[in-house]
């Protein structure tokens, strides 16, 4: 009695072991997680130079001052080949040479109408070149010019505001830039970034 008792619990328990037992058979299994992925880093093949600004020798020619390909990049337009203006060592104020880039002369006009002038001119010191730049700033002002200093890369330049035109000048060692634009050439609020880039180019040595 005991015994067909006994038997007919441990057939019902199996039953129940197997009732358990055949869920967690049926489940499919989870599929292995994918291995993480690997960033691929892509080498430049090529190095972008920075122009950094020095006290060069004084440039030859316009397109060794700022390439007209840099200017129609920078100002969204194409402007004619400038016209170069060699300038002779004037002694009195102590300039040993001069070259002016005047770009967009309207057909029959001077040299003063241009669109865009950018120069290059070196002293015979330091002082010298920082002394024109401080009487041509005042010469500014004194005529109703709004003067504010302004960053050019790691140097200061002067931003000098006429009704007609933007001036930015500036000096490096025995250098000085100088980068005139005619108003409306650009938005008032574009216009120094561009004017201080082309200063920076004028005073960076090109390597070929």
């Amino acid at each position: 009695m005991v015994d067909a008792r006994f038997q007919k619990l441990s057939l019902v328990s199996l039953i129940a072991l197997c009732a358990l037992a055949l869920p967690a058979c049926a489940t499919p299994k989870r599929a292995a997680a994918p291995p993480p992925r690997i960033p691929t880093i892509v080498v430049p093949t090529s190095v972008t130079r920075t122009p950094v600004m020095a006290d060069r020798p004084l440039p030859e020619a316009c397109e060794l001052i700022v390439p007209t390909e840099q200017i129609a990049q920078a100002l969204a337009q194409e402007l004619p080949k400038p016209t170069e203006i060699i300038g002779i060592p004037e002694p009195s104020i102590a300039r040993t040479g001069k070259i002016d880039c005047y770009y967009g002369i309207p057909a029959n006009r001077p040299l003063a109408d241009a669109t865009l002038v950018i120069g290059v001119s070196t002293y015979a010191d330091e002082l010298s070149a920082r002394q024109r730049v401080t009487e041509s700033v005042e010469a500014e002002r004194q005529g109703g010019a709004t003067v504010a200093e302004v960053d050019v890369a790691k140097q200061k330049g002067t931003l000098v505001t006429t009704t007609p035109e933007r001036l930015l000048i500036g000096s490096l060692g025995k250098s000085t830039f100088v980068v005139r634009a005619k108003a409306g050439l650009l938005p008032d609020d574009k216009l120094p970034a561009v004017l201080a880039g082309f200063a920076v180019q004028s005073m960076t040595q090109q390597i070929s």
